[in-house]
């Protein structure tokens, strides 16, 4: 269980500076947030909650489980373990509901402020701590429960798999599966159910894969995966990833994960060559851009 939640961990870091630095590329995403996650032993399913207690440290009450770099909750000094009592005035519940329940809590409260007043407990102590909102593309992202190498977003979420932290060799290239997913969430304008299903069987932890479902998931056109590549692109070099190995790490992928594999990402993903030849050009006019100086902008 703690190797899921680091993992985890390391999906929120890689796709902070995407989420909190593309605000003007994500609209309809837009909104205020604090910039952690927190959860209690009744955040997993009912078999893990003794786990999630004795492996993670994991009570009744909410605790922070991770903090967004760059967001305003890491620069008010949240830290990861404190347990949440209050959001303004108003106390934070504990229990199987916590979670929801506290999630409404806070985003009623969220309403008209710039910033926020959370009681947390830390080390024994009471403290309370201003928290700035950082506006930001607001979608969930989560750990998908299988070794199969693919993605997946539904218009509101995303999921990574295991199986593709294990392939790509660095966070930048994780950061590129991540924009990219983001760029199909921003470009979607209602939520797809396909996706949202699968979505739904892999974000749960078990100790115990599951199947993805994959045959149930219609896949993208090269025209509309090519679209989210151009966003996405520029969604990293507005971000602070580097560009160039882009194209490459894409083509790799398609060549060890074709769309003959079964529940592989090319099934989703078909490449084409008119997909890379757009990668390759809008590469070009964004190291154009960056070298004058100009707006990244699509």
């Amino acid at each position: 269980m703690q190797a899921w939640v680091d993992q985890e961990n390391r999906l929120y870091r890689v796709a902070a500076p995407l989420v909190l630095k593309n605000t003007e590329l994500c609209p309809h995403h837009v909104h205020n947030i604090l910039g952690f996650t927190a959860k209690n032993r009744y955040s997993y399913a009912e078999a893990y909650t003794t786990l999630a207690h004795s492996a993670l440290g994991l009570g009744e009450k909410l605790r922070v489980m991770n903090v967004l770099p760059g967001s305003g909750a890491e620069l008010a000094g949240i830290r990861k373990g404190d347990v949440l009592l209050a959001a303004e005035i108003e106390p934070l519940p504990s229990g199987p509901t916590a979670e929801r329940d506290g999630a409404a809590i806070i985003a009623s409260e969220m309403r008209g402020r710039q910033s926020m007043s959370l009681t947390v407990l830390r080390g024994g102590q009471h403290e309370v701590v201003k928290v700035p909102l950082t506006s930001a593309c607001a979608m969930a992202i989560e750990l998908g429960n299988t070794d199969d190498v693919s993605s997946f977003s539904d218009g509101y979420r995303m999921v990574v798999t295991r199986g593709m932290l294990q392939y790509v060799h660095s966070d930048q290239e994780l950061a590129y599966v991540i924009a990219k997913e983001v760029a199909h969430n921003i470009l979607e304008s209602d939520e797809r159910q396909d996706m949202a299903d699968v979505i739904d069987r892999l974000q749960v932890f078990r100790t115990r894969t599951v199947p993805m479902a994959a045959d149930r998931v219609q896949p993208y056109t090269p025209v509309r995966d090519a679209t989210a590549d151009k966003l996405s692109l520029y969604m990293l070099a507005r971000a602070g990833y580097d560009i160039d190995n882009t194209l490459s790490f894409w083509q790799d992928l398609a060549e060890h994960y074709p769309i003959e594999i079964y529940s592989g990402y090319g099934r989703l993903h078909p490449s084409s060559s008119y997909r890379f030849s757009v990668m390759a050009e809008i590469t070009k006019v964004l190291k154009t851009k960056e070298a004058n100086n100009l707006p990244l902008m699509p």
